[in-house]
């Protein structure tokens, strides 16, 4: 029995909230005040985080959840016993023109299982992001994931009219690719990522003739990577993510939790709670990208290489560091006082604009909206010294979380 739009909506929507890349931070702003539809700006259904703090709403779907592929880590490999579901290109184009007018969206997310080939399922894709863009006049936003096994005229034109496009890395080592996703090539996808990078570089460039850039993936590359699927450590993913970073000079790399099926006679979470793990590892690639950490230095705290899941790698590489600390407020450079738990780079800012007009106490930290309970064991203000507070054996116990009473099933 065929299934209804509705039916199909709700099977492909729920597939794609494995996808984890959906920010649309960083494209050129566009809107339909002269004409067209959509806008890639403002606030309007998957709702994602822009690194600027802005929440922004897309549809969010996979054109296909059929798969060619048996990947052992997705829910959606050939061997899977997932109910199926399909769109044709006109249906997704269809959805998306009558969510943008309802308000629910602002754009749109789309991937895709790999049906009869990567061209095929490519060309799919891009039918999509060419018929909103030139036949309905669409200037919302479009982030496509890309297939590195497609032809390279097929990514060139999805570049054209997707502000973002993704080749997910899909592990963080290739032995972790040979043994759960042997059909997929390691060195295939960072060719893949590679040459994106130089479309998108050379389309930044202004022409000699018009002095005018071209419009190509205006809001560069992501990709996605499946953490606590293969044995890696946090060190060994988030060295990846840090590679990955320079050589293809990626706007963000996602984390998805692996969460395997848990068996039906155990009662017991798993060792180290997925969510928790990727949350952790958010954090962590946040104090590289932006707080000037080095990889090591984060994720030396533990001799495994994992991170703490009860405090924030921050925090946690603050409490191994003790001899660094504490910092004086009103003296300390920039990077020192990035590395204050409790301190983020609004602070930071703040805190060296205000100290230019006079020494700050804890009184004027808390003007200035900072937590005096998370910075104080780590600072020295105007009238305020820790003695010994930074050298307290069960100061660790001030910031971990609570013991809670487990329930019973």
């Amino acid at each position: 029995m065929k299934k209804t739009l509705h039916e199909r909506l709700a099977i492909l929507a729920d597939a794609a909230k494995y996808d984890a890349s959906c920010a649309s931070s960083g494209t050129e702003k566009r809107d339909s005040t002269r004409g067209g539809i959509g806008s890639t700006q403002g606030s309007g259904i998957c709702h994602a985080y822009a690194p600027d703090g802005r929440c922004i709403s897309l549809l969010k779907i996979l054109l296909t959840n059929f798969c060619i592929y048996d990947c052992a880590y997705c829910i959606n490999r050939s061997s899977s016993n997932v109910e199926r579901a399909r769109f044709t290109p006109e249906e997704v184009i269809w959805l998306t023109l009558e969510f943008y007018r309802r308000n629910y969206i602002e754009g749109l997310f789309l991937s895709s299982g790999i049906i009869r080939s990567a061209d095929y399922t490519m060309e799919q894709l891009v039918r999509v992001a060419r018929e909103l863009r030139l036949s309905h006049g669409f200037r919302g936003y479009i982030h496509l994931k890309t297939i590195p096994e497609a032809s390279v005229g097929l990514l060139d034109e999805a570049g054209l009219y997707a502000d973002r496009l993704s080749i997910n890395i899909e592990l963080p080592t290739d032995n972790g690719i040979a043994e759960l996703a042997p059909e997929k090539e390691p060195g295939q996808i960072r060719r893949a990522m590679g040459d994106l990078r130089l479309r998108i570089e050379d389309a930044s460039e202004p022409t000699k003739v018009t002095k005018r850039r071209k419009r190509f993936a205006p809001a560069g590359q992501s990709t996605q990577m499946i953490v606590g699927a293969d044995g890696a450590n946090d060190a060994t993913i988030l060295g990846t993510s840090s590679r990955l970073y320079s050589s293809y000079g990626l706007k963000r790399v996602y984390y998805s939790a692996f969460s395997p099926i848990p068996d039906a006679s155990s009662r017991l979470p798993p060792a180290r709670p997925p969510l928790m793990r990727e949350h952790r590892l958010y954090q962590a690639d946040w104090l590289y990208r932006f707080y000037g950490f080095g990889i090591d230095e984060i994720t030396s705290v533990r001799p495994d290489g994992m991170l703490d899941l009860d405090l924030d790698p921050k925090l946690a590489w603050a409490l191994a560091h003790r001899e660094d600390f504490p910092v004086d407020v009103n003296r300390a450079s920039r990077e020192m006082l990035l590395r204050v738990p409790g301190l983020g780079t609004k602070s930071v800012s703040a805190i060296i604009t205000a100290r230019r007009q006079r020494s700050l106490g804890l009184d004027d930290l808390a003007r200035l909206n900072i937590s005096v309970r998370k910075v104080r064991a780590f600072l020295c203000a105007r009238g305020w010294t820790p003695l010994r507070l930074i050298d307290r054996s069960d100061l660790r116990d001030l910031f971990a979380p609570q013991p809670e009473q487990m329930v019973l099933l």
